[in-house]
């Protein structure tokens, strides 16, 4: 089981949130950004006002003021986007994998073990690091650090793809696709067991664990958590694990490592979710040593987010990448088709 210090790695898949608030018929007057501080759990002053100053929240489809006060009846619309849980960026030349970039959008191919927002254990060497970097040192202005943001983010042992907004408009642009789910995102995963249909969907709220608050679990029941949805696709059987594309409707945290668990199909070494012990198999230790060696060859769960799909904020131009899949993952899967290979010329 995780401990707490590894709570800002594994927080790292998120999307922008948009929440409508109604304000309740016996509140009284007060301060907008000392209202939503009060009823947006989790969420800090200065970050409820940041989004106040950038416009982000609304009042009848206009952006209000921090110092407007809230009455009984207002419909308030408020834009959260995927934020470091530390205050302070440190612009630091951590290496970038640039797919595509513009003066609107950048999309980057993060490898795995890189945290994206720097956390508790985590204040350097982060994605979020390296773009601060990386357009500071493109920026006009010496010493200024350009305006920028996610509208997602990737967890920090899952490699793959994932956008960057280089203005306001462009954030608010994506992070709408995101809401409406209008982008298109694939991912590659290699789960266990031997999944009986080649296709379907998991339709399951997550949310954090009731006991080990540090995890997300799946509620069928919806009473708990958020709505979630998966679509997955068989592409190759080994027998013991299977290879899948999963197609995201939605963007919780852990959606794809908690549903396939929720399924009783774990990713493979999944350390967090139970992936990283023999969940199919034989007990022979032949076949125990050749699992050991797979978890050596991919040290990390077996996810990938291989396509990014969106239109782009200002052009309106349709916009498609791919990812190829990285060594760790393409040596597991040729592994498992050695394996698999050998099973089948020793059958009668």
């Amino acid at each position: 089981m995780p401990d707490e210090r590894d709570e800002d790695i594994m927080m790292q898949e998120e999307e922008s949130e948009r929440l409508w608030i109604t304000v309740d018929r016996r509140q009284e007057p007060v301060r907008i950004d000392k209202y939503l501080t009060h009823r947006l759990a989790g969420v800090s002053r200065n970050r409820v006002q940041q989004a106040i100053e950038a416009g982000w929240v609304k009042l009848h489809d206009k952006p209000v003021k921090a110092n407007y006060k809230v009455k009984p009846g207002d419909q308030i619309e408020v834009w959260l986007f995927p934020q470091p849980d530390s205050e302070e960026i440190i612009p630091e030349p951590v290496p970038l994998s640039i797919v595509y970039e513009d003066e609107h959008v950048m999309v980057i191919n993060k490898p795995a073990g890189m945290v994206v927002h720097p956390g508790n254990g985590n204040y350097s060497g982060t994605l979020v690091n390296g773009l601060a970097y990386y357009l500071q040192a493109g920026s006009t202005s010496t010493g200024a650090l350009p305006r920028w943001g996610l509208v997602h983010r990737i967890d920090k042992n899952t490699s793959g793809l994932l956008v960057v907004a280089k203005s306001e408009t462009a954030l608010k642009h994506l992070a709408l696709q995101f809401f409406e789910h209008t982008t298109e995102r694939k991912y590659l995963a290699l789960v266990w067991g031997d999944l009986q249909q080649d296709s379907g969907t998991i339709r399951a709220h997550i949310g954090r664990h009731q006991r080990y608050r540090q995890l997300m679990d799946a509620y069928p029941d919806g009473e708990y958590g958020k709505e979630a949805v998966t679509h997955y696709r068989v592409l190759e059987r080994f027998y013991y694990v299977t290879l899948v594309e999963c197609r995201l409707e939605t963007g919780r945290t852990h959606q794809i490592r908690v549903h396939m668990q929720h399924i009783g199909h774990p990713l493979f070494n999944d350390e967090t979710y139970g992936g990283n012990r023999i969940v199919k198999g034989t007990v022979y230790k032949q076949y125990k040593d050749f699992v050991q060696r797979c978890f050596s060859l991919m040290p990390r769960q077996a996810l990938h987010a291989q396509t990014l799909g969106f239109t782009h904020p200002v052009t309106g131009q349709r916009m498609f990448f791919e990812a190829p899949l990285p060594e760790d993952f393409k040596a597991v899967l040729e592994a498992w088709r050695h394996y698999v290979s050998a099973l089948n010329i020793r059958q009668p």
